[in-house]
């Protein structure tokens, strides 16, 4: 069961490293809105000024009927890890380009691991590098900064110092779905899921996100960058946005999600 009674929706957004990093260079807001996956199938306006999207389901019941995902994909690994520990070098393709997103959306917070080390990570590893400026670096930093003491409060645990044993904060991404490709352009909803633990015998507490996001082949690899990801936001103006929904639900296979193996 997913729930995320009582949770902050700003500091859930802000657990995703690449929201964080890729807002910073658009200058754009977040939705967070009520949860509208039952309204998904409704046309909504959407250009720049709000893009990307970034929402959180704040909480709802296992569906009672199940289905085998319709599309999945295992998705090719980066060719080496950098000096962040980040996967680098993705295939220059389309899956290759969703993987990069994917794994520049995964973060987790655990131990003497903050949100700060987490994005910075973020930043240096998948930005483009027109949009890796002093300023810009310093937005994604503060904006990590200000989740981890959110995150800190929420739990009851010191401002300073490790994370309690077993707590923790997680981002994994359980599918996406390709909204336009080409040979050195991908744009693509990301929906992920966020778990959280105060500690050991704390509740764990759930929930799941949408992120638009863009990537560009830079001759080397896929990067993201501010100009691709508004032009990503322009491509999905006036069009319904996928639902939130878990693999393995008949509202996943509805909405067009591809889910990633190992999550249904």
């Amino acid at each position: 069961m997913l729930r995320m009674n009582g949770w902050n929706r700003a500091m859930i957004w802000g657990t995703s490293g690449v929201a964080a990093a890729v807002l910073a260079l658009t200058a754009c807001s977040a939705s967070s809105g009520d949860d509208d996956t039952e309204g998904a199938g409704k046309g909504e306006k959407s250009g720049a000024a709000t893009a990307p999207r970034h929402q959180t389901k704040p909480g709802s019941s296992v569906p009672d009927e199940w289905a085998q995902s319709k599309q999945w994909a295992a998705l090719p690994r980066g060719k080496r890890t950098d000096s962040n520990g980040n996967e680098v070098l993705f295939p220059h393709t389309a899956e290759g380009a969703v993987s990069m997103l994917s794994a520049a959306n995964s973060t987790t917070t655990q131990g003497s691991r903050d949100m700060v080390d987490e994005q910075m990570g973020v930043y240096d590893s998948y930005l483009a590098a027109a949009d890796q400026t002093p300023t810009n670096k310093e937005k994604v930093k503060q904006r990590a900064i200000q989740t981890d003491a959110a995150l800190r409060e929420k739990f009851g645990i010191p401002a300073k110092g490790d994370m309690p044993t077993r707590a923790y904060s997680r981002v994994r991404t359980i599918g996406f779905k390709i909204i336009k490709k080409s040979k050195d352009e991908v744009s693509v909803y990301i929906l992920a899921r966020v778990t959280m633990k105060a500690g050991a015998i704390e509740k764990t507490h759930s929930s799941y996100t949408r992120t638009l996001l863009a990537a560009e082949w830079d001759g080397n690899d896929w990067k993201m960058s501010s100009a691709a990801t508004l032009r990503a936001a322009q491509q999905v103006e006036g069009k319904p946005r996928p639902a939130m929904a878990l693999p393995g639900t008949k509202k996943f296979n509805r909405a067009g999600w591809t889910a990633l193996r190992g999550t249904s």
